[in-house]
């Protein structure tokens, strides 16, 4: 009995010794919001001595009407693991009771984008104003998101934030995101992103996805005359388009699959995030596709790697 008490205590030791360090933080308030988030810092033995520590910020997904900041503690988790802090937010979800379908309106559409753009802008910014007390490294953030949230990355990333600001606070003007890793996300105009503001991006997404395009269409493949048209680029395009300005990034497509493998590489290999976080700040360049067989079928797959 005196054994299995020390090996109960041992144990839990042990676990104690290795639980992460997690954080519930408000970054915004203002007189009709208050926005939280929750960060993941990693044990103190996985950040080296006086450096400073690199950051991941989630976005999760819902079609801007739904989800919660914890779908995002896989990833963070992962991150955090391997000696990043690591946090996932909490945002408007302006589309809840809303049409965000074929028969929506499109200016919601767009809002939506913004303003889920603007509060991870001002989630990041709560990181730049704290980077002492969390021991953020402000030139090595990185940004994260599947679904809307792949969405809101890109656009975060690659909008004009002057233009496109809504809150009076806002990021100075020569910050830049070390990276983006965008799960079936797509961006509205491919010319957002040039060869002045690219960065390092990590992308994946389902060949046959019907709700947010693989390449370009119209977003829920709409046709041209509904009320919520929207063209979208996706994954693959905006790969191409890094691609053609001689950038870094690594595609992964899910061949045939459709928009159920938007969080795949979060939830269910993070590990892929962590590497490609690591391979950017060792400076290393990539211009990868991997293709991943589903064993699905798609009658709409007319790229020729899938077959």
């Amino acid at each position: 009995m005196k054994k299995i008490t020390l090996l109960l205590f041992a144990l839990l030791c042990f676990i104690g010794s290795n639980a992460q360090e997690k954080k519930t933080l408000t970054y915004f308030v203002n007189d009709t919001t208050k926005l939280q988030l929750d960060l993941f810092l990693p044990k103190a033995n996985k950040v080296k001595a006086k450096e400073k520590t690199p950051l991941l910020i989630h976005v999760h997904g819902g079609g801007f009407s739904s989800g919660s900041r914890e779908y995002g503690y896989a990833i963070c988790r992962k991150a955090a693991e391997n000696g990043y802090a690591a946090a996932t937010i909490s945002y408007t979800l302006y589309m809840k009771n809303k049409k965000f379908s074929c028969d929506g309106i499109l200016t919601e559409k767009v809002k939506a984008f913004q303003i889920a753009a603007n509060q991870l802008w001002q989630a990041t910014l709560f990181f730049v104003k704290h980077s002492n007390e969390y021991n953020i490294d402000i030139s090595k953030i990185f940004i994260s998101g599947s679904s809307a949230g792949g969405e809101t990355v890109l656009h975060a990333a690659y909008w004009d934030r002057t233009l496109m600001n809504m809150y009076t606070a806002k990021l100075p003007n020569e910050f830049k995101y070390a990276g983006v890793i965008s799960g079936s996300g797509a961006i509205m105009d491919l010319n957002l992103i040039t060869k002045q503001n690219m960065v390092p991006m990590m992308l994946f997404h389902g060949s046959c996805d019907g709700t947010v395009p693989y390449a370009n269409a119209a977003h829920h493949l709409c046709p041209t005359n509904s009320s919520g048209w929207l063209m979208l680029f996706g994954s693959y395009s905006v790969y191409n388009r890094i691609l053609d300005l001689n950038g870094s990034a690594h595609l992964y497509t899910f061949c045939n699959g459709g928009h159920e493998y938007s969080d795949e590489l979060f939830s269910k290999d993070p590990q892929k995030t962590v590497d490609f976080m690591t391979a950017v700040l060792a400076g290393e360049k990539m211009q990868a596709h991997t293709i991943i067989s589903t064993g699905k079928t798609c009658q709409r797959d007319t790229y020729g790697f899938c077959d």
